[in-house]
């Protein structure tokens, strides 16, 4: 059955658009994400539905997600995969298959409806289907396998079965977007359909997310081809159209050279995207369009309110209820009673070693000081998900973990989603943000912290750059230089909270309530997916 757009669309906004993502975190019942990209794509979603937009999202349903976080016997963190059934979507009926490895490979697509979260038409596809073995069955089980040849399978459903879905419903639109290059195994297919470059070209649109070269995936083009990906175009044609001349192909360089337009995440992500990709002819233009969440989905209705009548008194006490909330879930799960009246920090985001979720910790002595305190006494919780085959980045969590045993007042929470999210940025008065500077493409948990009445401290990186105000709406580090970086940054951030953060919130509310309602007003606006969902159909559609 045709597809038909089910808003009747905005007149700015009439241009018919397909985005193509890996992941989207939609609400906290539907588990097809992983992290930020996922976040940073439900928020666009919430956005289209708000402003109108000619817009649908083509996705993966994964029958185990990413992974739940559980826990082993002594608590320590444990990736667990749960199925995941969903009544609320809705089976289209459409099944079709695609040739991967030399087989024919089912897909079946499911629809979620506008109303149902309050998003774009959203396409799932799913090889979990009639017709299938069970390997090929298991292409769309989780989210990022680790298994190359099974990851490279997935993004072919996603961009050729995409695609061929599109066909399937009759919708020609009038441009593809890859929300990062997980999808490109399309243009492909699309090349075969228009047999034309310029026609391909005019049609596609790239946003990288991935603020270093060697971060790009790439693979044997050979390998590539037995799989199908090039959809049984000659190999000269594909190194024709996407310029590689020898066998490593790189995703996002066959992107930037196939698309009309492409897009960095951040201010600073768009100047080193092009600085990075310069040295490589014939790439489209770079731009940038700045990440940003979906106010309506993440800010707490009372806080709004507050901050659109200035009123501080009225912030600070809703934030201490919304602590008692967050509270509770610690207390189920650390067995740890926390105090609404004691600043608390939070450090919560996917567990990347450049991410630096520990730095806190690495120097031992002024972490126990910190933490017993009495005349300026801190909570700290840490929650985030780690890649589940990522032994360092899981054993830092573990770590954590086994360290808080030592403290009453610091808990390291699982089961880092939408939902328990939503709780941290509520309930934090500091959001802890401490990548590597230049590594964090742009990053969006402060956005939604700053959102909900919770102060940014950060290094200087991603979005951060184009937000803060030192001491006016956040507290920065600054930029470190030298041999020992890590250190640096970790001196600065206890001068940071120890001679700025706690003296504020203990003996200057006042200063602190200007600080807070600088921070919401800074982010309202700006930082809302609104803003960004335009700026897509203004910049890069």
């Amino acid at each position: 059955m045709p597809f038909k757009h089910p808003f009747k669309a905005d007149q700015n906004y009439s241009k018919s658009v397909v985005y193509f993502s890996m992941e989207f975190a939609l609400d906290q019942a539907l588990k097809t994400y992983s992290g930020g990209l996922g976040f940073l794509a439900g928020s666009h979603m919430k956005s289209v539905y708000a402003l109108d937009q000619n817009l649908a999202g083509v996705g993966m349903l994964w029958k185990y997600g990413y992974y739940d976080q559980g826990r082993k016997r002594d608590n320590s963190m444990e990736p667990q995969f749960h199925e995941k059934i969903y009544h609320f979507l809705q089976d289209t009926g459409i099944h079709f298959s695609i040739p991967i490895l030399g087989k024919e490979v089912w897909v079946r697509a499911y629809y979620l409806a506008p109303e149902v979260f309050k998003t774009a038409p959203m396409f799932f596809l799913t090889t979990d289907t009639d017709g299938n073995d069970e390997t090929s069955r298991a292409i769309s089980y989780s989210l990022y396998d680790a298994d190359v040849t099974m990851k490279v399978a997935q993004c072919m459903v996603l961009g050729i079965g995409g695609a061929k879905l599109l066909d399937e419903l009759k919708y020609q639109p009038d441009v593809y977007h890859f929300n990062e290059a997980h999808a490109i195994s399309a243009a492909f297919y699309l090349y075969k359909k228009y047999k034309n470059l310029q026609d391909l070209k005019r049609r596609m649109v790239f946003t990288t997310h991935t603020p270093e070269e060697a971060g790009n995936e790439k693979h044997d083009i050979n390998f590539l081809e037995g799989l199908g990906f090039f959809s049984g175009l000659k190999m000269d044609v594909v190194r024709d159209i996407t310029g590689i001349k020898d066998n490593t192909f790189n995703h996002s360089l066959a992107a930037l050279r196939l698309s009309r337009k492409a897009n960095g995440v951040s201010k600073l992500h768009g100047e080193v995207s092009r600085q990075m990709w310069k040295v490589y002819p014939d790439i489209c233009e770079i731009t940038h369009i700045t990440n940003a969440q979906n106010n309506t989905y993440w800010v707490d209705p009372v806080l709004e309110k507050a901050r659109i009548g200035k009123d501080s008194e009225k912030i600070s006490a809703r934030k201490k209820e919304l602590k008692a909330t967050l509270f509770k879930t610690v207390a189920d799960q650390c067995g740890k009673i926390l105090d609404p009246d004691v600043l608390t920090i939070v450090w919560a985001r996917r567990f990347a070693a450049y991410k630096r979720p520990d730095i806190l910790t690495w120097d031992v002595e002024r972490f126990k000081r910190l933490l017993e305190n009495i005349n300026f006494p801190v909570q700290i919780i840490w929650a985030g998900k780690p890649y589940p085959k990522d032994e360092g980045a899981i054993n830092t969590f573990n770590q954590l973990f086994y360290l808080s045993h030592l403290f009453p007042n610091m808990a390291v929470l699982t089961g880092y989603e939408l939902g328990l999210s939503k709780l941290l940025k509520d309930g934090s008065d500091v959001w802890l943000n401490t990548p590597v500077v230049t590594r964090e493409a742009s990053g969006t948990s402060g956005m939604t912290a700053a959102m909900n009445a919770s102060l940014n401290v950060s290094t200087f990186d991603g979005w951060i750059c184009e937000f803060a105000k030192n001491e006016e709406n956040s507290f920065i580090l600054p930029v470190a230089e030298g041999d020992d970086i890590n250190k640096v940054d970790c001196d600065n951030l206890f001068e940071v909270i120890e001679k700025k953060v706690l003296p504020t919130y203990y003996k200057n509310q006042k200063e602190w309530q200007r600080l807070i309602l600088n921070s919401m007003n800074d982010v309202s606006e700006e930082f809302n997916s609104d803003r960004m969902a335009r700026e897509y159909y203004e910049k890069l559609y």
